[in-house]
């Protein structure tokens, strides 16, 4: 029997082969996936110098819908964390989706991200 410990253990090491290869810059950040059961959180992060340029998450306040674990809910994540970086001037990027499947709410945080400017 699989166990939800031995599951994030593999997607944990897709992860890890995944950033062996890739990397954000200043000029190019790297837009982080994390997907919990609930909720989705999106990072733009430049590795270079170590810090986060802009976050978006289905756990703020003012996010606006009931449902935060679903396909919907994604893609308004993808729509808010490519307004928030084009207002830091940021237009390219580098997807990280953090060891899962690109399918489901990957893809619509990715497809909704795209469709607001973002170019990946």
């Amino acid at each position: 029997m699989i166990t939800k410990a031995d599951k994030n253990k593999t997607r944990k090491r897709r992860h890890a082969r995944v950033r062996a290869k890739i990397a954000g810059t200043a000029a190019r950040p790297r837009l982080n996936v994390f997907r919990s059961n609930k909720h989705l959180y999106a990072q733009l992060i430049d590795d270079a110098n170590g810090v986060t340029l802009a976050s978006a998450s289905t756990i703020e306040k003012d996010f606006g819908l009931e449902s935060t674990g679903n396909q919907e809910a994604a893609a308004k994540v993808g729509e808010l964390l490519a307004k928030r970086a084009t207002e830091k001037g940021v237009a390219s990027v580098v997807f990280d989706r953090g060891g899962y499947l690109y399918h489901g709410r990957v893809k619509a945080l990715a497809d909704a991200a795209r469709e607001n400017g973002l170019e990946f």
